[in-house]
C-alpha cells in the first residue's frame, strides 16, 4: 500500500482529486477523514495542510505527496522530486501599494515585507544585496500594508484579483510554482512499483490533455498536403474508402491549433470531419 499525502482543501486539492480520478484512483465514498483508502488500487490518501506535506514525505509519514512547488522549496524538504504535474500554476511575487512609485528592487531597501515564505524571500533578497525586514504572517498577507503591518508583501499570485482588491500592485516575480509529485527517498521496492504505476497513469492522462482525435474523409490527390497538417502520434492512419478517389484519415491534433488546422483541412477538400475528445493517451 502506497500512502500519498495531498492538500486537505483549496484549488490544489480539487485539481489533485480530479487527476487521481482520471487516473482511476477512486476514493471510498465514506465521509472524508484524515486517511482514505482507494478502491481497487493499493493507495491510501492522507489529507494534510500543504505546508506539512514536504516534511511528512521526507520523514516517512507518507510515502509520496502532491504539493505546490512553493511549499516544497520553502520547507527545503529532503523528499525527492519525482514529477512536475503542470497544474495549480501560480507565482510568488512582491507587491507594493498601488499608488507607490516603484523604481526597481532598491525600493525594498530598509522596508518591511509581510510574507508566509520567509526562506524563499530571504534568499532572494540576500542574493541581490537587499536589506529588508521580514514580517512572517500565516494567511491574509495581502492586508498587511493596509493596516500598517508592512510596507509590502510577498505572496502567491494567481489571477491578481486579490492584489487589486487590496490596492496592491505586483512589481517582481520571484519564482513560478506548480504542483509537484514528491516521494520519500527510501521507498521499498513494492511501494516503488506502485508509484511507477501511478506515474504511468498520470502520464496517460496528461498526454491526452489539450488533444483531439480527428477522423475525416479526404480526396486522395490531396493526401500529401493533408498529412503534413496531421502528423498524429507518429503519422496519420490512412484507410482507402469504397470510392477510389477518397481515403479516410485519422489523427491527433492539439486543441491550441484546432480551428486553424480544421480550416486548412476544409480548404484542401476534407469532408465529414469528426472530432472526438481524448481521455487517455499511451505513448
Amino acid at each position: 500500500m502506497l500512502r500519498i499525502a495531498i492538500q486537505s482543501k483549496g484549488r490544489l486539492y480539487d485539481e489533485t482529486i480530479a487527476l487521481l480520478e482520471e487516473a482511476g484512483i477512486k476514493l471510498s465514498k465514506a465521509k472524508r477523514t484524515l486517511l482514505l483508502s482507494a478502491v481497487d488500487f493499493p493507495v491510501e490518501v492522507l489529507f494534510l495542510r500543504d505546508d506539512d506535506i514536504p516534511q511528512s514525505v521526507a520523514n516517512g509519514v507518507a510515502d509520496a505527496g502532491i504539493v505546490g512547488e512553493n511549499e516544497y522549496v520553502e520547507k527545503g524538504s529532503e523528499a525527492a522530486l519525482i514529477k512536475r504535474l503542470g497544474f495549480s500554476r501560480c507565482r510568488l511575487s512582491l507587491a507594493i501599494p498601488k499608488d507607490a512609485a516603484y523604481d526597481g528592487l532598491q525600493w525594498f531597501e530598509g522596508k518591511t515585507v509581510a510574507t508566509s515564505y520567509p526562506v524563499i524571500l530571504k534568499r532572494f533578497f540576500s542574493e541581490r544585496g537587499i536589506h529588508a525586514a521580514l514580517h512572517v504572517i500565516s494567511g491574509s498577507v495581502e492586508i498587511a500594508p493596509g493596516i500598517g503591518l508592512a510596507d509590502a508583501i510577498f505572496d502567491i499570485v494567481s489571477s491578481g484579483s486579490t492584489l487589486v482588491s487590496n490596492r496592491l500592485k505586483e512589481v517582481e516575480t520571484v519564482m513560478k510554482s506548480e504542483a509537484l509529485l514528491i516521494a520519500n527517498s527510501a521507498l521499498a521496492d513494492e511501494k516503488r512499483a506502485i508509484l511507477d504505476e501511478l506515474l504511468f497513469r498520470f502520464a496517460a492522462v496528461q498526454e491526452a490533455a489539450g488533444k483531439k482525435y480527428v477522423l475525416l474523409n479526404a480526396p486522395r490527390r490531396q493526401l500529401s498536403e493533408i498529412t503534413k497538417l496531421l502528423p498524429g502520434m507518429k503519422s496519420p492512419t490512412v484507410t482507402p474508402l469504397a470510392d477510389e478517389g477518397w481515403v479516410s484519415v485519422q489523427s491527433v491534433i492539439t486543441e491550441k491549433h484546432f480551428w486553424e488546422i480544421i480550416g486548412k483541412l476544409k480548404s484542401l477538400g476534407a469532408e465529414g470531419i469528426l472530432v472526438i475528445p481524448i481521455e487517455k493517451m499511451i505513448v
